[in-house]
């Protein structure tokens, strides 16, 4: 019929895609497996994420996914395109000597950890279980990230940062997969469970 509505197919296995790129990036960082000379593509790759989780909110929002369009219009906007520019100014800071104050990114972070963690329970009311533990792992992660960032945290807080963002990747991607995999076979061939809150 001409003029039917067709709602769009969830875009959230792409922005999980983005999220685990950004999260491996600094789990990397953390590791030490990369230095500051991957500013620019760190940057790059965040900036990338961006696009994709950009696209994922206007989906969610348009499909009346409030808190999963949200988290991911301020995920996009915030973590990854904000994060991205100051990943590439940074190394340029470095290679032309400019003197910043970056105090201001961890300033930023008190903001977004604190909207993520008092938006959880909404997840666990609407999430399924994976995608709500996935949440709460980032609760911690962005946490610690924070304290990295505001520079207060101690190689205990770096090393907890370093276990739940290897968590947070795996959890990521498996959901991604469930999401994808059960909708091609119209089934559940990977469980993600019912959400934690009845």
């Amino acid at each position: 019929m001409s003029g039917e509505y067709r709602p769009w197919a969830n875009p959230s296995p792409a922005g999980l895609v983005a999220l685990a790129i950004g999260v491996i990036l600094f789990y990397s960082s953390l590791q030490g497996l990369i230095d500051g000379s991957s500013n620019v593509f760190v940057g790059l790759w965040l900036l990338g994420g961006f696009l994709v989780q950009g696209t994922c909110a206007i989906i969610d929002l348009k499909e009346g996914a409030l808190t999963g369009g949200n988290v991911f219009l301020f995920f996009a906007g915030f973590f990854m395109f904000t994060g991205g520019l100051i990943d590439i100014v940074t190394y340029y800071a470095g290679v032309y000597g400019w003197q910043m104050n970056a105090m201001a990114n961890g300033y930023a972070w008190i903001i977004l950890s604190a909207a993520l963690i008092l938006w959880t329970p909404a997840y666990l009311k609407e999430a399924p279980k994976v995608f709500s533990s996935l949440v709460v792992i980032l609760d911690v992660f962005v946490v610690c990230v924070t304290l990295i960032k505001l520079q207060m945290a101690s190689p205990a807080i770096i090393s907890i940062a370093s276990a739940f963002a290897f968590v947070a990747i795996f959890v990521a991607m498996y959901f991604a997969t469930a999401m994808i995999t059960n909708n091609a076979f119209g089934k559940v061939v990977l469980p993600v469970g019912t959400p934690w809150i009845k």
